[in-house]
């Protein structure tokens, strides 16, 4: 199918899938590129892109998609993924649903889209503590369930990793069935780097979760410190765009350690580098492709395999086609 044949196939199908809220055929990108949508800056164009403003919109655009048998791909802020230079085929529905609320008794309610530093300024100044260890990480509320966000417990000790799911009280999912429902804790699985949502293709649309008074003066002290943390050790996204850590963690030992070890520092393949600064982020110098940074990841792992025996596994999502 051509993109047209694609939007024209979405709109008809929305129709069916929710009656009230059908597509806009005019707020359908065609062959949209998707780099500036990503923190890596990298990726082909989208057959068809759509941004959805609101929870509803999300859930009729990919009902939409399966009801006319269009592949489909959600993407939030673009961190912890590697789109192809030759893009993506069929709908990618940029989540943009970022209405969010706080009640009396600090429960904040958000839908999927909503960007987490957003609602961490919004909790952190109202005097609601639980998202203010996120400051600073890239990912909307939907990525954070995904991934189980997580970061050091506050200074000085930073003795233990906090997790989102301390915070998480529940979700509307739309379930890979088709149907809406809320779902707690025990549905979501909730492991290191690892939720239902990895082998499950239900999408996160509105979550519910638990804060706790704070001492505003003590929250924003955390807020500091840990943007100081990670600015002293990750490259500043603005200037050299990146995808986050590229390889899974390796228990004991620390797959940045192992590149670093192997000299791998400043790498680089076309405009793709391995960080200066951590060696477990790859950076875009200004016109990397997707290529490259394939190209510079297989590079790390022959290179660490080969003087240490360890094989790295890539943390970010390869999508679309290269």
């Amino acid at each position: 199918m051509t993109p047209t044949q694609i939007a024209d196939a979405l709109v008809a199908a929305s129709v069916n899938a929710f009656a009230s809220t059908p597509l806009d055929r005019s707020r359908l990108q065609l062959c949209a590129p998707l780099a500036p949508y990503t923190t890596f800056r990298i990726g082909g164009p989208a057959d068809v892109l759509l941004e959805a403003q609101t929870a509803d919109e999300l859930a009729t655009a990919i009902t939409a998609a399966k009801l006319a048998g269009v592949p489909w791909f959600v993407l939030g802020l673009g961190a912890n993924v590697l789109i192809g230079d030759r893009g993506i085929r069929g709908l990618v529905i940029r989540n943009a649903a970022a209405a969010h609320t706080i009640s009396p008794e600090g429960k904040l309610w958000s839908e999927s889209g909503a960007v987490m530093q957003d609602l961490v300024l919004d909790t952190v100044r109202a005097g609601w503590s639980g998202l203010e260890h996120y400051i600073g990480i890239p990912s909307t509320v939907g990525g954070a369930l995904w991934q189980n966000l997580h970061f050091l417990s506050p200074a000085p000790e930073r003795d233990r990793t906090m997790f989102i799911a301390e915070v998480f009280e529940s979700c509307e999912i739309l379930a890979v069935e088709g149907d809406r429902r809320v779902v707690d804790a025990g549905y979501i699985k909730f492991g290191y780097d690892d939720t239902v949502f990895h082998h499950r293709r239900d999408v996160v649309l509105s979550a519910t979760f638990q804060l706790t008074k704070g001492d505003p003066a003590r929250l924003h002290q955390i807020l500091q410190e840990n943007l100081s943390w990670r600015g002293s050790r990750h490259p500043w996204l603005q200037v050299h765009p990146s995808a986050g850590s590229i390889f899974k963690k390796i228990e004991g030992v620390g797959a940045g350690r192992l590149i670093d070890q192997c000299g791998l520092k400043g790498f680089r393949v076309g405009d793709a580098q391995i960080s200066h600064i951590h060696a477990n982020i790859l950076v875009n110098l200004g016109h990397a492709t997707a290529a490259d940074v394939r190209a510079l990841v297989a590079h790390a792992q022959a290179a660490v395999t080969k003087q240490f025996g360890y094989e790295l596994q890539p943390e970010v999502g390869f999508i679309g086609e290269f």
